[in-house]
Formats: C-alpha cells, structure tokens, sequence
C-alpha cells in the first residue's frame, strides 16, 4: 500500500484560498476517482472537487467554514497496491 496526499487545487482565477463548504466523504470512506469528495467556495464561484485517485480515505484537512490555501495538503488516500504503480 502507498499513499498519496491531494493538495489544495489551484481553482483558477488567481485564488490563493478557499473555504470548506462541506465535505462528501470521511476518513475511512472508499472512494473512487473522479468521485466528489469536497465543496469549496472561491471569492468567485463554489466548486465540487472531484478525487484525483481512488483509494481509501486516511485523513482530511479542515472542517467546514476552514480556509485552505492552495498547495497545502488537503486529503490524504490509501492507494491498493495495484493502484500505486
């Protein structure tokens, strides 16, 4: 098994930040890729963040009304071995 750690997408429209609006899966959670894992809200437009892998979930970061910057380690998943190569 490996892990990858998802960072804060740059969500375009030079936004350096966006705040957690609520988040569609918990530590734990199978989720697949392309599945929605969080709502973001930008100073422009709210945004459904898709998984960028499938996996299961280790942890998440923040808690709705959080702020994250973009780059900073937002979601971290367990990868199968199958997946990680």
């Amino acid at each position: 098994m490996s892990e990858f750690v998802f960072k804060m997408p740059d969500l375009g429209e030079g936004t350096v930040e966006a705040e957690i609006v609520a988040w569609h899966t918990k530590p734990g959670d199978l989720v697949q890729e392309d599945h929605v894992i969080v709502e973001v809200m930008t100073d422009k437009a709210a945004v459904e963040v898709p998984a960028p892998v499938g996996g299961r979930v280790v942890s998440i970061s923040g808690e709705p009304g959080d702020k994250v910057a973009v780059g900073s380690p937002f979601i971290v998943f367990e990868l199968a071995a199958s997946a990680a190569g």
